[in-house]
């Protein structure tokens, strides 16, 4: 009888079986993560590399389904699948940061912020700390005058020239060599006051 079931809420979309989990069917979450349990923990492994954690880090995630799910908060209809991959990312994310460290920034003149975000290997799990300290340095760029912070971004961030940024912000290539430096100078200063240091 409860296989005959289960094979029924097959048939149900990913919002269906959802709103009969909301209506008491724990049935219907059974088969929201047999249905979508291979491919979420595949992803999980090849970001972490260790089965026995990426089995921990899917638990981890459905946990955090249910607890949204049953406090009303899931709005993306049809999307459940990237809405739990998403989550998942963010926990392997929260792993590594409290894993692992990246060099503390030097204090020198010819010192530049974004030296300090590069991936040591093509690992997955580099990226994913490149990803979050490249967060990071743009909440740091908020601070900044909106001037130095359009260069700052247009150079790093949209890989233009500075020819290309003289010629949109209308100034000359001086001008905006002399933006980007004082916009780095300015984060030093920043991250100095702040007494900040890029650790993941």
């Amino acid at each position: 009888m409860k296989n005959q079931v289960l094979s029924q809420l097959q048939q149900f979309s990913d919002i269906e079986l959802i709103n009969q989990y909301l209506d008491g069917n724990q049935g219907a979450l059974e088969t929201l993560i047999t249905r979508h349990q291979k491919k979420l923990l595949s992803y999980i492994i090849m970001l972490v590399k260790d089965r026995e954690l990426a089995e921990d880090i899917f638990q981890d995630t459905f946990y955090k389904v249910i607890i949204t799910l049953k406090s009303g908060n899931y709005k993306e209809e049809g999307k459940f699948l990237s809405w739990i991959m998403r989550i998942a990312h963010n926990l392997v994310i929260d792993y590594f940061r409290k894993d692992k460290k990246i060099p503390v920034i030097e204090n020198n003149e010819e010192y530049d912020i974004f030296n300090t975000i590069r991936i040591y290997d093509d690992s997955y799990e580099d990226k994913i700390i490149k990803e979050q300290i490249d967060n990071d340095v743009r909440k740091l760029i908020e601070f900044l005058p909106e001037e130095q912070k359009e260069v700052l971004i247009m150079r790093h961030y949209k890989d233009l020239s500075f020819k290309e940024i003289a010629d949109i912000t209308n100034v000359s290539i001086n001008t905006a060599l002399g933006r980007m430096r004082y916009a780095l100078i300015n984060i030093r200063k920043i991250i100095e006051e702040k007494q900040i240091v890029l650790t993941v």
